[in-house]
C-alpha cells in the first residue's frame, strides 16, 4: 500500500532540503517525503497526487514565497486535500500574519524559523498532528472487492466460499455503494455480468466458479502425486482428524474438499461444547487450527470435488470433477452431511435470494436491523440464532415441536431465553413464502392459525441428508443414504460383505473404504464425535494396510 505523503514548500534550497531531511529521519519509514520550492509548483503537485489518488497527510509550507505565499497555497490545498493537516513555516515578524491565518486558511500550527533542534521544536508538534490525522484516515482498500447484487445466488455463493476459505475481501453492493459500478466501467467490465471479483493487483474474475477463485487464490487445485496411502474425501471434523492422525502417522495422506474446510461444523458462530475450549470456540477457528495442523503434519490438500470411487486389485481410484485421478491403498469417506430441502411452494425459486441452507454467516451483516426467521431447533439452528441476534432486529425461530427440550442443548436454551430479541415460536411452521426478485413474505402456520410474516431472511435447518448417490454402487447404505460400516454392516447388509474376516470397526461393505463422522449410519452428530471416528478410523486403516 502506498505511504501517505508529507509534502514540504519552500522557495530557499537551503531551508527546504533541511526540512526534508528533517522529516525523513523521523518520518520516512511510515510516510514519503515530497518536496516542492514555489507554492504554484506544490499547487501542481497536489494536483496530480489526487489524480493518482495518493493521500496527503500533511502539508509544511513556508509562508514568504514569490508568487504565492504559503497562506495562500494552503488556502488552495484545503479543496483538493481538506482532511490534510496544514502547518506554516513564518520567521519571528510573520507572526501576526500567520495567527490571522489560521481562521482563513484553517491552518493548524504554525512554526517559527528556526526550529532546532527538530526533536523539541518539529516532532512533537507534528506527531501529534499526525496522530490526529490518523484519527480519521482510512486507508484505501486494496484486497479483494467483490461487486455484486445482495439477491443474486451467484453473489452469494461467491461471498460464502472466500468467507468459509477465511479470505478477506470487501463486498461492494451497488444497492449500497455508488462507487461500484462506475469502478467496474473503469475497469472495462460490463456491469450486467455481475458478480465481479476484483484483485489487489488490477486483475478481475467476472462470474468465477469455486475452482475460478481457488486457482486465482492459490489454493490447490491438482493433487501433487498420483497415489496416496489414503485419501481423506471430504474435510469437516472427522476429515481433518483422520488427515491429522494419518499424517502424523507417516502416512501419504490426501484431504479432498469441494468447498472449505470445516463442514457444517466450520459455519457454526459458537461451539461451547467442545472439549478443552472453556469459553467456546468457532466452527470456522476449529477448522482453520486443524488445517494448519494437518498441514504442518505433511497432508495434502485439495480443493476438488470427487464424483465417483472404484475399485481395482485391492487398490481404490478416486476421480475429481475435472477428471483427473488419485490412486490410494485406503479411502475414508466424511463428507458429512447437508440440511434438507425446505419442500414448499417457492422455496427453491429463493434459494440464495433470501432463503439460505445453513448459518450463511456471510448474510450476518446484511440483515442488520431487519428481522430474520431460522427454521429448525437443533444445536446449530441455536447457534445461529445467537449469532444473527448481534445484528438483526429481531430473531425468529420457528420450531414444529412443543419446545427446544429435546432437541437443544441446555447451555444454548438458557442463552436463547436470555436474548431478548430472539423469540421462539414452537409448534410453527413455514408453508409458503413468495417475493419478486428475493424473498419478501413467508405463509406460516402457527397455533393461532395461518400468518403472513414480512421478511426478506429465511435461514434453514432441518434434518440432514448423506448425498452419497454418487458412491459405488457396492458399497452398502441405508434407505436414507447413510454408509453402513461395522457392526451396522453385519447387521442390515450382511450379504455386502464377502471377506471371511470380519469388518473393522469403521469399515465399509468395500475393503479398505471406511466411513467416519455424520455421514456414518447411526452416528452421533456431535462435533466432538466426528473427531473422535476421524480420529480412531487411522487405527483401522493401519490394520487394513497390514494385510496388504
Amino acid at each position: 500500500m502506498p505511504k501517505p505523503i508529507l509534502l514540504a514548500i519552500d522557495d530557499d534550497t537551503s531551508v527546504l532540503e533541511a526540512v526534508v531531511q528533517d522529516l525523513r529521519r523521523h518520518y520516512g519509514q511510515s510516510y514519503r517525503i515530497v518536496r516542492a520550492a514555489s507554492g504554484a509548483a506544490a499547487l501542481d503537485i497536489s494536483r496530480q497526487l489526487l489524480e493518482r489518488k495518493d493521500t496527503v497527510a500533511l502539508f509544511l509550507s513556508d509562508q514568504r514565497m514569490p508568487g504565492m505565499t504559503g497562506v495562500d497555497f494552503l488556502q488552495q490545498a484545503l479543496v483538493l486535500y481538506p482532511d490534510a493537516k496544514r502547518v506554516l513555516l513564518t520567521a519571528y515578524a510573520d507572526t501576526e500574519a500567520a495567527i490571522r491565518a489560521i481562521n482563513s486558511a484553517k491552518i493548524h500550527y504554525y512554526l517559527n524559523k528556526p526550529w532546532d533542534p527538530p526533536e523539541e521544536k518539529l516532532y512533537p508538534v507534528l506527531d501529534d498532528l499526525l496522530e490526529a490525522w490518523k484519527q480519521g484516515y482510512k486507508p484505501p482498500f486494496e484486497g479483494i472487492r467483490v461487486v455484486g447484487m445482495r439477491w443474486s445466488p451467484a453473489d452469494h455463493a461467491v461471498r460464502d466460499f472466500l468467507s468459509r476459505n477465511r479470505i478477506p475481501y470487501q463486498w461492494l453492493n451497488p444497492d449500497a455503494h455508488p462507487e461500484a459500478l462506475p469502478l467496474l466501467k473503469e475497469k472495462g467490465i460490463d456491469d450486467a455480468k455481475l458478480p465481479v471479483v476484483l484483485f489487489g493487483d488490477g486483475t478481475a474474475l467476472v462470474q468465477p466458479s469455486t475452482i475460478d477463485l481457488a486457482q486465482k487464490l492459490g489454493i490447490p487445485t491438482q493433487a501433487q502425486q498420483e497415489f496416496y496411502d489414503v485419501v481423506v474425501v471430504g474435510a469437516g471434523p472427522a476429515g481433518l482428524a483422520a488427515g491429522v492422525y494419518g499424517a502424523s502417522e507417516g502416512l501419504r495422506t490426501l484431504i479432498v474438499e469441494p468447498n472449505a474446510v470445516g463442514g457444517q461444523a466450520g459455519s457454526s458462530s459458537k461451539i461451547e461444547n467442545y472439549l478443552g475450549f472453556p469459553s467456546g470456540i468457532s466452527g470456522d477457528e476449529l477448522a482453520k487450527r486443524a488445517f494448519l495442523q494437518a498441514g504442518r503434519l505433511g497432508a495434502e490438500f485439495l480443493l476438488q470435488q470427487v464424483t465417483c470411487i472404484r475399485s481395482e486389485n485391492r487398490y481404490h481410484i478416486v476421480t475429481m470433477k475435472d477428471g483427473r485421478e488419485v490412486t490410494c491403498h485406503v479411502c475414508l469417506i466424511a463428507t458429512g452431511v447437508s440440511y434438507c430441502k425446505l419442500d414448499i411452494p417457492g422455496c427453491d425459486q429463493f434459494n440464495g435470494a433470501g432463503v439460505y441452507y445453513g448459518a450463511a454467516l456471510t448474510e450476518a451483516m446484511s440483515c442488520a436491523g431487519e428481522v430474520v426467521y431460522i427454521v429448525g431447533g437443533a444445536n446449530s439452528a441455536g447457534q445461529a440464532a445467537m449469532h444473527f441476534s448481534r445484528y438483526a432486529s429481531e430473531v425468529h425461530m420457528l420450531v414444529r415441536a412443543t419446545s427446544l427440550e429435546k432437541s437443544m442443548s441446555k447451555y444454548l436454551i438458557d442463552q436463547i431465553k436470555a436474548t431478548p430479541n430472539i423469540i421462539v415460536e414452537t409448534e410453527t411452521e413455514v408453508i409458503g413464502m413468495s417475493g419478486d426478485d428475493h424473498l419478501e413474505c413467508l405463509m406460516l402456520k402457527t397455533p393461532r392459525g395461518e400468518e403472513a410474516r414480512h421478511s426478506s431472511s429465511l435461514f434453514i435447518f432441518i434434518g440432514a441428508a448423506p448425498k452419497t448417490d454418487w458412491l459405488p454402487k457396492e458399497l452398502a447404505c441405508d434407505s436414507k443414504g447413510f454408509i453402513l460400516a461395522g457392526p451396522e454392516l453385519k447387521a442390515k447388509s450382511a450379504s455386502s460383505w464377502t471377506l471371511d474376516r470380519e469388518p473393522y470397526l469403521l469399515e465399509t461393505s468395500v475393503p479398505g473404504i471406511f466411513v467416519a463422522g455424520d455421514v456414518r449410519y447411526n452416528s452421533v452428530k456431535r462435533c466432538a464425535s466426528a473427531v473422535g471416528e476421524g480420529s480412531i478410523a487411522i487405527q483401522f486403516v493401519h490394520q487394513y494396510l497390514a494385510t496388504l
